[in-house]
């Protein structure tokens, strides 16, 4: 099949709370390709993880859709009831989540962890199962995988508990790969080889990778394209070479200068690190127009009344804002 194997269709996502409903996500678009690494990238709170969690149907209570529609090879998952959703989680879109301590569960050893999805969309005994765990545990690079097979989540490294996560996304090569901040409270060495790792995962299997960061030297390593998100919706998109290279959007461009110069000479004086003034406005706090006009040096006050469109500005390049002559036509 040509064309993307995900679409993300002007995805809304709401939570009833205090007597009235709030939008988490509005009007969230977005496609993946075969093959393709593609990072929701932007600040805690902007709803990068709930859209990752609104493609599984995992939302947490009280949330629902509000509207829109995920599309996995043309079917819509959106309107798929839970038993059909327990056939897709795990064999055609898998996850890695943040914290493997908590995603891992305690009391399984990694073998039959791993060798669960297997055995449930796949058919294997339990005997098969555990034979492909040591080889998926194996191909993460597990050293000893026949002898940590055995082992519980509390024996392994953080490193290890991730590879194990990555391991069980992959054991039943899924089309579309969702890792949510992988790297998390792991350190610069360990981070490295998992982005290693899953690039050569990704190259063996040809799987789609929907990585989630604020990290953007993860972003300029791992992506081809790049989504950024604010207030819980894209406010840009665009190939990664673009948006690093010229950024758009008043907030990507925030986003960019905060990182360090790491060739800046020795003797140079450093100045003081940039930042965004402000914090994320909460889902009780966004109004109808432009989530990030009260943290915007450029704000107007048309952006207070209505969002922009997503409108193309570059090659390859979208940007949701009202500085854009396209934007306003």
């Amino acid at each position: 099949m040509n064309g993307p194997v995900l679409e993300v269709d002007s995805l809304s996502l709401e939570f009833q709370a205090r007597g009235r409903a709030a939008e988490v996500l509005s009007a969230v678009s977005f496609a993946l390709n075969p093959g393709e690494t593609l990072c929701l990238v932007g600040e805690s709170g902007c709803g990068k993880s709930m859209t990752a969690l609104a493609i599984m149907r995992l939302i947490p209570a009280p949330g629902r859709i509000g509207g829109g529609c995920v599309r996995l090879r043309g079917d819509d998952l959106a309107g798929r009831d839970e038993e059909a959703m327990r056939q897709v989680r795990g064999n055609k879109i898998s996850m890695i989540f943040q914290e493997p301590m908590t995603a891992l569960n305690p009391v399984y050893t990694v073998g039959d962890q791993i060798g669960e999805p297997l055995r449930l969309h796949q058919g294997l005994s339990k005997s098969q199962a555990r034979v492909r765990a040591i080889e998926m545990l194996k191909s993460v690079g597990i050293p000893l995988p026949e002898r940590r097979v055995d082992d519980y989540p509390h024996q392994m490294s953080g490193g290890m508990r991730q590879r194990v996560m990555i391991a069980i996304a992959l054991a039943c090569d899924p089309d579309v790969l969702i890792a949510d901040e992988p790297t998390t409270a792991l350190d610069v060495t360990v981070q490295a080889q998992i982005f290693d790792l899953l690039r050569e995962q990704q190259a063996r299997r040809g799987t789609a990778v929907l990585l989630i960061t604020h990290d953007m030297g993860a972003v300029s390593e791992m992506a081809d394209r790049v989504v950024v998100m604010y207030g819980g919706r894209v406010v840009e998109q665009g190939g990664v070479r673009e948006i690093l290279a010229q950024p758009r959007h008043p907030y990507t461009q925030g986003l960019i200068a905060c990182l360090p110069e790491l060739d800046r000479e020795p003797d140079d004086v450093r100045p003081d690190l940039p930042e965004i003034p402000g914090v994320v406005p909460s889902i009780w706090e966004r109004g109808q127009g432009c989530p990030f006009m009260e943290r915007c040096g450029q704000a107007m006050a048309r952006c207070r009344d209505a969002f922009p469109p997503l409108t193309r500005v570059g090659e390859g390049q979208e940007v949701a804002c009202w500085l854009y002559p396209e934007a306003a036509r």
